[in-house]
């Protein structure tokens, strides 16, 4: 049988395009997932900025309904890891790690990204727990207190910036003596009262207790330590995009992509190959929100219902 769609993926992204096709009347659309519905934000302790939802809510308890909504109007979910995906003429053929392969129509890929690690003592025991990757998701956590952030590039300067809004005070930690940024990205820093800026440092090690993080110890270029009390840290290192399996057998993209290997897309999710649709974490100029990437779901979903008609008929 070939799928009318097949969905790479089952964060937000996938499980609302899984919701939309099936429900658009697309009748053979099956979900691939290596693991339990709902993406990195079931990893997130507490939700405060999904639109309609109030109260104390984790990543988790969002996302859970999620996979039986759609499974009600038929959508498929396959629990096995999508090694590559494959184009010949006008069909797909979606390559799995246990040997075999399924063939469709259209793609949509939503596999995501992760945020890179810095690789100091104590940052994968507290992520979620003080350490964040997300100023947007958990700076309202830090209101009126003092956290750190670490990194050099735009992203981190920016977030440094709209945490200084929040927070009584920002440390911005970069092991260099210069900044990646922007100059006037720069210059905004420099003139912000409660950004301490401190150069040519590392973090050396992040601790706690059962709360979550309590402070960091940051090592300078000569060695010397310095202990900072605080209840949050943030690290912006850059994103790992999850872009593994559009490689094809002589190394070379699926379809078109940036330097950073994000997947080049259109305001509608196409790619530059037809009948091949990327959202969420993975496509170029991602905000990185879960509702952001159910909205990269919902319009990947209407596309392709238009283009399997057109195909088919």
């Amino acid at each position: 049988m070939i799928l009318d769609c097949a969905i790479i993926g089952g964060g937000p992204a996938g499980l609302t395009a899984g919701l939309y096709t099936t429900r658009g009347g697309l009748e053979n659309v099956t979900m691939f997932e290596k693991g339990m519905p709902g993406g990195q934000i079931t990893n997130s302790s507490e939700i405060e900025n999904y639109p309609g939802v109030t109260g104390d809510i984790s990543g988790m308890d969002l996302m859970m309904p999620w996979p039986e909504q759609c499974q009600r109007f038929g959508l498929k979910h396959e629990m096995v890891n999508v090694l590559k995906v494959s184009k010949s003429a006008d069909l797909f053929t979606i390559h799995k790690e246990d040997g075999t392969t399924t063939d469709a129509h259209s793609v949509i890929i939503g596999t995501g990204s992760r945020p890179r690690r810095v690789g100091f003592t104590g940052e994968n025991e507290l992520l979620g727990k003080g350490v964040s990757t997300c100023a947007t998701c958990d700076g309202f956590f830090y209101k009126g207190k003092e956290v750190v952030v670490i990194g050099g590039g735009d992203t981190a300067l920016e977030e440094a910036l709209y945490l200084a809004k929040i927070c009584s005070k920002v440390y911005l930690v970069h092991r260099r003596d210069t900044f990646r940024s922007a100059p006037n990205t720069v210059e905004r820093v420099n003139k912000t009262e409660n950004i301490e800026v401190i150069l040519n440092s590392s973090p050396d090690e992040v601790y706690g207790d059962a709360m979550g993080v309590t402070g960091i110890k940051i090592k300078n270029k000569d060695g010397e330590i310095r202990d900072i009390s605080v209840p949050g840290v943030f690290t912006f290192v850059g994103n790992d995009v999850n872009n593994q399996t559009l490689i094809q057998e002589d190394k070379s993209f699926l379809c078109d992509m940036n330097k950073q290997g994000e997947v080049i897309v259109d305001i509608s999710m196409k790619t530059s190959v037809a009948g091949l649709y990327a959202t969420g974490d993975m496509r170029i100029a991602a905000p990185k929100q879960v509702v952001s990437a159910a909205g990269d779901g919902a319009v990947a979903a209407l596309q392709v219902i238009s283009y399997v008609d057109e195909l088919l008929n």
